[in-house]
């Protein structure tokens, strides 16, 4: 299937299509004409990328991990495997994120809110 035709299949631009075949995520062949030629299963290859992208995985991850998931025989464990390690990444950051929140709340109205705590 022609780039075009990818990018109405998925609701994808053909330029996010082309910068996902730059940085391997895809694989189309080009043809003698210079057009590009994607097989039918990118279709919902892209649409798996899609989903991950929105349950925060990175695009290396998704390279990472892309042809492990789409090849085990057991790819619904490898991807639980991979939601978990993602939810303590999550986890870590939002405890980050509230001590982060505690040492600015107690530099408020401090006279000079950049000096050390306690110093």
């Amino acid at each position: 299937m022609r780039i075009g035709e990818l990018a109405e299949q998925t609701n994808l631009s053909k330029d996010t299509i082309r910068f996902y075949e730059r940085i391997g995520l895809v694989e189309g062949e080009r043809r003698p004409n210079g057009y590009r030629d994607f097989p039918v299963e990118m279709v919902p290859w892209l649409h798996y990328v899609r989903t991950a992208q929105a349950l925060g995985f990175t695009l290396a991850e998704i390279a990472k991990h892309g042809e492990q998931l789409r090849d085990s025989a057991d790819s619904a464990t490898a991807l639980s495997a991979l939601l978990a390690e993602k939810v303590q990444v999550i986890d870590q950051r939002m405890a980050d994120l509230a001590t982060l929140r505690a040492d600015l709340t107690e530099r408020i109205g401090t006279g000079c809110p950049l000096s050390p705590i306690g110093g």
